[in-house]
């Protein structure tokens, strides 16, 4: 992508405020085929870079895929997929071992998920099926894939996760939608080879932007949230 040579002042956003953007911030799976601009995207991005980092070092890069590019790299993401290749991991994104309260989570975000989408327990076929609908980007019209260099600590992730999320909430602020996707990281070393990232940099994440299909069930899924209470402890006296 030549990168427009925009400012964010060069292209209106929607008028949600941030408490809006944040609460309105969901994982789509289901994307219209509308177009997002170049334009657009270059602002979302250059609001998203205001992201805090230690020392300012700015960890993160970003390739952004559209057309052609795009179908081709979920073409050849989406056949591995399917054909069961599950990939290597570059580094875990999850726990190792589950435990209590984790598991519990992230069964019933599954099992949540696949009931709006009519899927039954024990239904392989079909979850193989929307697992591999990831690396389609869920036919969003932009998909962007994020890299770091691989010497950085983990106070770069951090980094890079405060950057992620600003690029989510800023896309909601002009009227879009987007979806992380940890899913990308099975198959590092294929996407390398496709766009031509050297053996120095090693990739994150994707994540899918567009415009949300308002008719699609599974964007009417909305995750619950762990309520103050079991998160945070006010510390009134000193020990």
């Amino acid at each position: 992508m030549n990168v427009p040579a925009s400012s964010t002042a060069a292209v209106t956003s929607g008028t949600l405020s941030a408490e809006d953007a944040i609460r309105s911030r969901r994982s789509i799976r289901a994307f219209l085929p509308t177009p997002v601009c170049d334009e657009t995207v270059a602002a979302i991005l250059e609001l998203a870079a205001r992201a805090p980092s230690g020392t300012n070092i700015q960890p993160w890069q970003v390739l952004v895929l559209r057309g052609e590019p795009l179908a081709a790299l979920t073409r050849e993401l989406h056949a591995l997929s399917i054909a069961g290749d599950p990939g290597t991991e570059e580094f875990a994104y999850y726990p190792r071992q589950w435990r209590e309260p984790y598991l519990s989570r992230r069964r019933k975000v599954g099992w949540d998920l696949y009931g709006t989408l009519g899927i039954a327990k024990g239904d392989t076929e079909r979850m193989r099926q929307q697992l591999a609908r990831n690396f389609l980007f869920f036919d969003a019209p932009v998909g962007l894939v994020f890299t770091i260099d691989r010497d950085m600590e983990r106070g770069s992730w951090l980094d890079y996760g405060m950057f992620l999320q600003n690029i989510m909430i800023a896309a909601r602020g002009f009227g879009l939608d987007t979806c992380p996707q940890a899913a990308f990281n099975a198959y590092g070393a294929v996407i390398a080879k496709r766009l031509a990232i050297p053996d120095t940099k090693m990739v994150v994440c994707g994540m899918a932007l567009g415009y949300a299909d308002a008719a699609a069930p599974e964007n009417r899924f909305e995750t619950e949230r762990e309520p103050l209470e079991g998160f945070v402890r006010f510390i009134d006296t000193l020990a």
